[in-house]
């Protein structure tokens, strides 16, 4: 099989992580564990993704010229991620994000994007041909969502599946949704992305549906261990999520691994049901270790989870 080419226009950000028996309140100092620094942001880490899985995949963003800067490149080095559209700048620093996790995995984040903030239409116009031949192009709404959306409106013109994963999630014009091939909100996103409260009490199908109706051809809600609800044009059905007897660790790039296996899944020509299968599998692994980039699934881990769930190779 051809390796399918993703474009991915997205952010790059040194995560720093910590973890703490609970979450700190103001003017409160915890004693931490685990310190962990690493490369991270939701374009990057779905970039990595994509290529642990063996596609080729293509990263377009922008860092600093910073000591941070080089934990991108030496990463998409060693990784093998293409850098072709990889700008860096004096003018802005590289991406940091600080992130606290509980004895539980669960996480809370803030994050200065940084140079990420330069990326802008004018700049993803540059990627026109890098996405007319691409089998996929994705993008996320940690950088502008001028760039986000104008990555989606290229891959609609030259007839490349286009996914957009919402986060962090703000209201999008119906204009920008009609381009969106797969959008892949989590539960909490999905009202964000309508004007409503983060914990709005409709239920999650109710708001699928009505943000289907807003132009997008198919939606997928991960649902953490819950799984997926996907709509699509013709169908509408739940992935369950996938049960192990270990422990989940730290689901902080659990998202992003869903996102990669899924791309991955859909360019090689799997229907919508098993590549979001395949995606559970992949956000799943990614839960088992600290930090993102340590716990992105090789292509025969997923394929052996694959098998123990479903009972078939990917």
């Amino acid at each position: 099989m051809n390796r399918p080419l993703i474009t991915v226009a997205g952010s790059f950000v040194v995560g720093m992580t910590l973890r703490t028996q609970r979450m700190p309140i103001f003017g409160e100092t915890l004693i931490g564990s685990d310190f962990d620094m690493g490369p991270g942001g939701k374009g990057s880490n779905q970039a990595v993704a994509i290529a642990r899985l063996g596609a080729q995949a293509a990263f377009a963003g922008i860092i600093g010229t910073d000591q941070l800067g080089e934990i991108a490149t030496d990463l998409y080095a060693q990784e093998g991620v293409d850098t072709t559209y990889l700008q860096r700048t004096g003018a802005a620093s590289t991406g940091a994000g600080f992130i606290i996790l509980n004895q539980a995995g669960e996480n809370g984040i803030v994050i200065d994007m940084g140079a990420n903030e330069g990326m802008d239409g004018a700049f993803v116009d540059q990627l026109e041909d890098q996405i007319a031949r691409s089998d996929v192009v994705m993008s996320v709404l940690e950088i502008p969502v001028e760039a986000a959306t104008r990555a989606m409106a290229l891959g609609r013109r030259h007839g490349v599946r286009t996914i957009l994963n919402p986060a962090p999630a703000t209201h999008l014009d119906e204009a920008v949704l009609r381009n969106v091939d797969y959008l892949t909100p989590n539960e909490t996103e999905l009202r964000i992305l309508q004007g409503l409260p983060a914990d709005d009490p409709t239920p999650t199908l109710d708001l699928a549906r009505q943000m289907q109706a807003q132009g997008v051809r198919n939606l997928i809600v991960t649902q953490g261990e819950k799984g997926a609800l996907v709509l699509s044009e013709s169908d509408t059905f739940e992935v369950a999520g996938i049960a192990l007897s270990r422990d989940i660790v730290d689901t902080t790039g659990a998202g992003d691994a869903f996102n990669g296996g899924l791309a991955v899944a859909l360019a090689e020509g799997k229907s919508l049901r098993e590549a979001v299968r395949f995606a559970c599998c992949t956000g799943r692994l990614a839960c088992d270790k600290i930090g993102v980039v340590p716990a992105l699934a090789h292509r025969e881990q997923a394929e052996q989870l694959h098998r123990t769930i479903y009972g078939q190779s990917q």
